[in-house]
């Protein structure tokens, strides 16, 4: 009997070659033209970093390949021994780094992770109060577009006029007037630190639910260069990635109990924390990602180490040195400056629009997004800021002299954004800066003299 057809479907590795380039060259190349990329400017961007190779190998691991539907010792599929270790296992380094009651790793992002707590928490049609998006506010804290505009009453909170900061006296008004259910506290363009106790107090006072989202901060806040929203929230949501450097997914944190069971869910046989599980799965989500769970684990491992807090520590200073060096310059920032990993740069007085130098600065080499700022009079598809972060820049061991150094580049392209030949040049100069310094996860370069301009 011929089996030679029933052989030729069984995928084999190609010995002494690369798997990837074997079975398809053309994202191979891909591939290492995004390594290219990265290894030659500067990722500015305060939501992206670089995982290391630890985290990047648990990605692609054979994890990948589990259906794990359900929780640990409750699964809908044979054979998950293995990874209810591995997913207990996330979870308990997650509980300890924060200090939680109780953590859900499964969300396959933050959006989701925020969308399983309004589905746990509300009604469709509850009020909910967010930072307004042109404030630094996230889509999912009830933007317009958003499912969480659409479903829910959104209640903006924003800015004092003067400080660019939460204006948190308006912000009680605003919440004893509206009553909202839920107060979200957080955001993605906030280069402040949150004062959780005052909106815990804010939230009490009209019997709401505190949300913190920390997926922008979550690092700092392991680190301790960041206040700690556990024990002052009902609710904690995030990524896994930006500051703690993990894969891209996402992660709850809550009590075990509901303070307000009684008021809100008197019907339920479910605590806070099983409300949470059940609105992620089956509510939500089938069957979680067990790959990206296993480099959860390696990136809290990675996380509780000693030298973590020295890197979220530094990511702070390089944040606060770019931002006072492009002060020097005469750039203008939102809130005058920062407290975390982000600054915004507010160029309403400049000649062109902020997605407009962003196209710049990116062909010069410096990656960065354009941003709404408080007031601004451009569409949300332009701008009139850019956001600039120092978590991917720290990871590859850039400190305090590096950013006035970065902020020199960032002048020379804002200064002349309609002259090719200085993109070009800087984009050299750019490489050439960045070859000094090791890029997590793609090289081991060694340190060296770099270029730069002046």
């Amino acid at each position: 009997m011929d089996n030679s057809s029933d052989r030729a479907i069984v995928l084999r590795d190609t010995p002494g070659r690369s798997t990837l380039a074997a079975v398809d060259y053309r994202v191979h190349e891909l591939l290492l033209r995004q390594e290219q990329q990265e290894r030659t400017t500067l990722k500015l961007i305060a939501s992206e970093n670089f995982a290391s190779s630890a985290v990047l190998e648990a990605t692609g691991s054979i994890f990948t390949n589990k259906y794990a539907e359900g929780y640990p010792g409750a699964r809908y599929y044979a054979g998950n021994e293995i990874v209810d270790e591995l997913e207990n296992l996330a979870i308990e380094r997650l509980k300890s780094l924060f200090g939680s009651e109780h953590a859900n790793v499964q969300p396959y992002s933050g959006s989701p992770a925020n969308q399983a707590v309004y589905r746990a928490l509300l009604s469709p049609g509850d009020k909910v109060m967010g930072l307004s998006l042109p404030g630094g506010g996230h889509l999912t804290h009830g933007w317009t577009v958003n499912f969480s505009g659409t479903d829910y009453k959104r209640i903006p909170y924003g800015l004092h006029e003067k400080t660019q900061q939460i204006d948190y006296h308006r912000l009680r008004e605003t919440a004893k007037r509206e009553r909202p259910k839920l107060v979200w506290v957080g955001g993605t363009a906030y280069p402040r630190v949150f004062d959780y106790a005052a909106m815990a107090e804010i939230a009490s006072e009209v019997n709401s639910y505190l949300v913190a989202d920390i997926a922008h901060i979550s690092g700092l806040i392991v680190a301790g260069a960041h206040p700690n929203p556990v024990g002052h929230c009902d609710v904690v949501s995030s990524t896994s990635h930006k500051s703690i450097r993990g894969p891209r997914g996402g992660f709850i944190l809550s009590r075990n109990e509901d303070r307000y069971q009684e008021l809100y869910h008197p019907k339920s046989k479910h605590n806070l924390a099983k409300r949470i599980d059940r609105a992620v799965f089956p509510l939500l989500q089938g069957g979680p990602h067990m790959n990206i769970i296993a480099a959860l684990a390696v990136t809290l491992q990675e996380a509780a180490n000693p030298s973590f807090r020295t890197y979220g520590k530094q990511i702070v200073k390089n944040a606060k040195a770019l931002a006072q060096a492009l002060l020097e310059r005469g750039y203008d920032l939102v809130t005058g400056g920062t407290d975390n990993h982000m600054l915004i740069l507010d160029l309403r007085d400049r000649p062109l629009s902020g997605k407009a130098y962003a196209e710049r600065l990116a062909k010069a080499g410096i990656i960065a997004n354009f941003n709404m700022v408080p007031g601004d009079p451009r569409h949300p598809a332009v701008t009139s800021g850019i956001r600039l972060g120092s978590p991917a820049v720290t990871s590859m061991g850039m400190r305090e002299a590096e950013m006035a150094q970065i902020s020199a580049f960032i002048d020379l392209v804002c200064r002349q954004p309609n002259d090719p030949d200085v993109h070009a040049r800087v984009r050299r100069d750019v490489a050439d800066f960045c070859a000094a310094f090791e890029v997590p996860g793609i090289t081991n370069r060694k340190p060296g003299k770099s270029k730069v301009a002046t």
